[in-house]
């Protein structure tokens, strides 16, 4: 048993290495996890007969087809999707086409982009697109989330990345920042000026499901056509939709367990 827990850590360990690069050999990961290079192509080809990976030119290995249908079942089961998507399409259209509406989840001391819905694509907002990951510390999209985790939590990850909370803030202690996310969760709304893109106002709202943040839903908009106080009350409004929509979904789903 224990033999069999240990090559199921290093299955996971390899898939993790393809979080720093797209391709490795077989010689690179069994430098990297240090093993034997016979270990790593067993595990690999394991790997490869389940398409997790697929072999490419230069005798190294990429993602496999496994993970884009794992992709399509999680977009056709995340209840968040189907209640998000048609509500941020209908707050780009009500505030500016110079915009884009962006769903978020929390992803080890990151956020993660989930959903994005452009308004004109020749505005250049910048790119949320699927799967692309934001630092937690910077910009209202992750401020958002960060300012309802737990004091706990909060120096864990404060702790983690001081350097880097220093460095891309004024914000120079723990006490300093949670001073500035405890005015985040009063006020129901962060806002930013270009901490991730330069030139756009981000404004973010929390989503919740059973008083717990699961999400945040953010409109990113080009500085020149920001009209900040109706356009955070539009997210505001928008994230209150949709947490009350996910309430009655959850409830449903429970219902019928």
């Amino acid at each position: 048993m224990a033999g069999e827990i240990r090559t199921r850590n290093r299955i996971l360990h390899i898939l993790q290495l393809y979080d720093r690069r797209a391709a490795w050999s077989v010689e690179e990961i069994a430098g990297e996890m240090d093993i034997s290079v016979s270990s790593a192509y067993r595990d690999v080809q394991e790997l490869v007969h389940a398409d997790f990976l697929t072999p490419v030119m230069g005798a190294r290995y990429v993602l496999g087809p496994t993970f884009a249908h794992f992709d399509l079942l999680m977009r056709h089961g995340d209840p968040l999707l189907t209640v998000a998507e048609p509500h941020m399409r209908q707050l780009v259209g009500a505030t500016t086409p110079f915009s884009a509406s962006v769903l978020t989840r929390s992803y080890q001391d990151k956020v993660m982009c989930i959903y994005q819905e452009i308004g004109d694509p020749t505005a250049r907002i910048g790119r949320y697109e699927r799967g692309a990951t934001m630092p937690m510390f910077r910009g209202a999209t992750s401020k958002v989330i960060l300012a309802h985790q737990s004091r706990r939590a909060l120096e864990r990850m404060y702790l983690a990345h001081e350097e880097q909370v220093r460095a891309n803030s004024h914000r120079q202690s723990l006490k300093d920042l949670c001073q500035e996310l405890d005015a985040i969760r009063e006020a129901g709304v962060a806002v930013s000026d270009s901490e991730i893109t330069p030139g756009t106002i981000g404004i973010a709202a929390p989503i919740f499901m059973e008083k717990k943040v699961v999400a945040g839903l953010s409109l990113i908009v080009r500085t020149e056509h920001c009209r900040l106080e109706p356009f955070r009350a539009s997210v505001i409004d928008t994230a209150a939709k949709i947490s009350g929509q996910l309430a009655d979904v959850d409830g449903a789903w429970v219902a019928r367990a």
